[in-house]
């Protein structure tokens, strides 16, 4: 399969290129009650997750209400030292991966973030340059799964979905691009990114 049909490559960031500690240190505070299938489709549904997500609530106040929803066994302080320090860094070839996409194919994420996470992302992880645009959901107000999510990107950029591909870690994010006709994937990490896009030929391969 040939690219010709891509105009743009969207990519969550947690998960895809950002390795994330989040969920097994939320498994360990809740003693195993959840799986973590069932651990993360809590947190894309609950209304706190999506009021700090989205811009609408502090990190304290975030802090205080998820301990309590969760009844999770932590201080404030504990549990924003950790919440901060859930990206661990990008995770090995991100950027290799990012490079190798050829113009003029546009850059871009699109990423439920906060602001705690997203100046680590951004700077300290260097993603600020490597990308063309970058569609947070607490600067955005818009969250993922939400279609208005994808449909916010679309019209951002001016794009037909169908000249999207779309890479995210979590089923209900693919499911809601796919049923606005965005070619999405679920991959884990560089390696099933890479794949998938070698497979729909995107990637310049060194000396092209």
């Amino acid at each position: 399969m040939k690219s010709g049909w891509m105009e743009v490559a969207l990519f969550d960031l947690g998960g895809v290129l950002v390795e994330l500690t989040g969920v097994s240190t939320l498994l360990s505070w809740t003693g195993g009650q959840m799986g973590p299938e069932e651990l993360w489709r809590h947190w894309l549904t609950s209304p706190n997750v999506r009021a700090f997500e989205t811009g609408a609530m502090e990190p304290e106040d975030f802090a205080d209400v998820l301990i309590a929803e969760l009844n999770l066994p932590v201080q404030r302080a504990e549990f924003l030292d950790a919440f901060t320090h859930w990206p661990r860094g990008l995770f090995p070839g991100a950027m290799e991966l990012i490079s190798e996409i050829p113009r003029p194919i546009v850059r871009a994420t699109l990423s439920n973030s906060n602001s705690l996470h997203w100046p680590r992302l951004m700077t300290e992880m260097g993603l600020s340059e490597a990308f063309d645009f970058h569609f947070a959901s607490h600067l955005t107000g818009k969250i993922k799964p939400d279609k208005e999510a994808f449909e916010h990107v679309v019209l951002s950029l001016g794009s037909i979905p169908e000249t999207i591909l779309f890479l995210d870690d979590n089923q209900l994010n693919v499911d809601a691009a796919l049923s606005l006709g965005i070619r999405a994937f679920r991959v884990q990490g560089v390696e099933e990114s890479r794949f998938v896009m070698e497979q729909i030929g995107a990637l310049r391969h060194p000396g092209a």
